[in-house]
């Protein structure tokens, strides 16, 4: 395993955000701030790529998602891409490989990397779907093939989520036994949303935040990927973390603009501490502004701007932090 000196940052860029109740929106996203923000947090050293997604609902979904791919490219948003499928029924795989194939023709040279499936083991989410795990490795196959054919070098990889509760049972071994060999030998990486301290009934300390991700991503090398005999090699990147401000509305404690700013630095710094350890290559902040600055509970609070665009105070130290600890 080679050595590295940093991580490569990322940050999901526009403002819609998944809840356990549905999408948290707000005010339309502004392509040229976003762009703005996104050019001064990067600094002169360009140490931070977009992460974005689209959401496969069958063919009908194509124009919608190309709609937005086109928007993103258009203003250099494009970075690491993720394809969730989110099909309620009538789900035919080769209208899905399909869709894969069109996305790396359409935008293979403007993405950094492109993750098939974004949380495939959580239970509600497209874990639900009884052809996801198919999909999902039937999927970086194509993606790989594709990329190899059109002689771009584009990493492809997977999403997950921690177990537990809300997990798919057996998702790893099971996901080993299907996938085999050529499927593993496809995979560049391995990619992680996990929130700490954000669902939980009490507020966690700074030193239990540390420990929690080190839990997190520890079980994930040394048990999970092995479970599904991912190697070493295969690297983990971390593609959603991120702490709201705001009120959570179960508890109804309020988080706030100031903790976010250190809980962040916390979280960051431990994924780097771990670099080198657990192989971890990338970390994606969720997210850069506010679904809806005007709503009280947090799932509207997970950017680092407010929705008119105006910095909180984890900004500048996000900024920072990725000057400092980048590649």
């Amino acid at each position: 395993m080679s050595m590295r000196t940093g991580l490569t940052f990322g940050i999901y860029p526009l403002s819609a955000a998944g809840t356990p109740t549905g999408l948290a929106t707000g005010p339309e996203d502004v392509y040229a701030k976003v762009r703005q923000a996104v050019d001064d947090l990067r600094g002169e050293q360009e140490q931070l790529v977009p992460r974005n997604y689209f959401v496969y609902a069958g063919p009908a979904s194509e124009k919608g998602n190309f709609a937005r791919g086109d928007a993103l490219q258009g203003h250099g948003l494009m970075g690491d891409l993720v394809i969730g499928s989110m099909q309620e029924s009538g789900f035919h795989m080769e209208e899905w490989l399909d869709f894969v194939r069109k996305v790396i023709e359409r935008y293979g040279t403007s993405m950094r990397s492109l993750q098939i499936t974004n949380e495939p083991n959580l239970s509600f989410m497209e874990g639900a779907r009884p052809y996801t795990q198919q999909a999902l490795i039937r999927g970086v196959l194509a993606a790989k093939e594709e990329a190899n054919k059109l002689q771009l070098q584009l990493p492809i990889g997977f999403g997950s989520v921690p177990d537990g509760p809300v997990a798919v049972p057996n998702f790893w071994d099971s996901l080993g036994e299907q996938g085999g060999d050529t499927f593993i030998n496809c995979l560049d990486f391995v990619g992680h949303n996990f929130y700490i301290d954000v669902f939980d009934e009490e507020p966690l300390e700074i030193e239990e935040i540390s420990e929690a991700v080190e839990r997190t991503l520890t079980k994930l090398r040394e048990e999970d990927m092995m479970k599904a005999g991912i190697p070493r090699n295969v690297a983990i990147r971390v593609t959603e973390n991120g702490w709201p401000t705001g009120r959570n509305p179960f508890t109804q404690l309020v988080r706030t603009e100031e903790r976010q700013t250190m809980i962040l630095e916390a979280l960051i710094r431990k994924v780097y501490e771990l670099r080198d350890q657990l192989n971890i290559s990338h970390y994606a902040l969720f997210g850069l502004r506010d679904a809806d600055s005007n709503q009280e509970d947090l799932f509207h609070h997970f950017g680092i701007m407010r929705d008119d665009y105006t910095p909180k105070p984890a900004y500048a130290k996000f900024k920072e932090l990725v000057q400092e600890l980048s590649r």
